[in-house]
């Protein structure tokens, strides 16, 4: 993620749940850019991975990360709260800061 959004400019990180099945791991984030300018629209990216727990693979994962929209702050915790309740998931997604995936944001 550091590659394509400085840690400094993350405002928030959206965490869903992982699902997890026969070895394999995958989950999502949504992760949004602090605007250039006040008053200004999020860049909103999507943090995807596959992590194989199991097995002689263990330890290897894929991850994409791609720039998915650009929105205001207000609209943004309602899409991805529809997102989760598209999945049957009964947990929200949990916003955390960026200090939760690096040290000093």
């Amino acid at each position: 993620m550091a590659a394509r959004v400085p840690p400094a400019e993350i405002d928030t990180i959206y965490l869903f749940r992982p699902l997890k099945r026969e070895g394999r791991e995958w989950g999502t984030a949504v992760v949004t850019r602090r605007p250039t300018e006040p008053g200004g629209r999020l860049r909103v990216y999507t943090a995807r991975y596959m992590l194989i727990v199991r097995g002689k693979e263990r330890g290897q994962s894929k991850v994409e990360v791609t720039e998915t929209a650009l929105t205001p702050a207000e609209v943004l915790e309602r899409v991805v709260q529809a997102a989760a309740d598209r999945t049957g998931d009964p947990e929200p997604p949990i916003a955390v800061g960026p200090s939760v995936w690096y040290e000093s944001s």
